[in-house]
């Protein structure tokens, strides 16, 4: 099985003000995206290519997001990564991009990062909208950081593309004040 990068999309979220109330400094978030022809010859194949893949992904993208955002990898704080698999791949090809090793991938550019990445696979049309969880890179269990970010691209994926994304965001919710009760 074989997959070949056709392209590179990054999406930058700047929230300014939540309900009214100003954000200062604005809540951002990046999410860097790329789509990926596969070239399936039946669910049985060997998938090891596939996660090799994943781990180039990881630093091609953490890379990218890193400078969209402008930050030091030192100032990411929450992170999380997610697949959208076109309708004629199956879902196994999208978890094995995002598994094992693109999250070991995204921690190794990100110092501090030790817990798991979040991730959601899914299967879905072209412009379908890719929801993709984020948590704390320190600390999975940190309130202020359990977030989503969304991602909808019109073109992708195509029926045998697979849509892999990384997700980071600077701070934590803005106004986030949800405690552990």
């Amino acid at each position: 099985m074989s997959a070949q990068v056709t392209r590179v999309v990054v999406h930058l979220v700047e929230r300014c003000a939540e309900l009214g109330v100003p954000v200062v400094p604005p809540h951002r978030q990046v999410v860097a995206a790329a789509v990926l022809k596969i070239a399936v010859v039946g669910v049985d194949r060997e998938l090891d290519a596939l996660y090799a893949t994943g781990a180039a992904l990881g630093a091609l993208l953490t890379g990218r997001a890193l400078r969209v955002l402008g930050c030091a990898p030192t100032d990411i704080q929450g992170y999380g990564k997610g697949a959208l698999v076109g309708t004629g791949v199956p879902l196994e090809c999208g978890a094995a991009l995002l598994h094992p090793r693109l999250g070991k991938a995204v921690r190794e550019c990100l110092p501090g990062a030790t817990t798991i990445m979040p991730s959601v696979t899914k299967r879905g049309a072209a412009g379908a909208c890719l929801d993709i969880p984020l948590h704390g890179i320190a600390d999975m269990w940190s309130f202020d950081h359990l977030d989503t970010v969304s991602l909808s691209v019109p073109d992708s994926p195509g029926p045998d593309e697979v849509l892999v994304a990384i997700a980071l965001a600077e701070r934590g919710r803005p106004l986030a004040r949800v405690t552990h009760g």
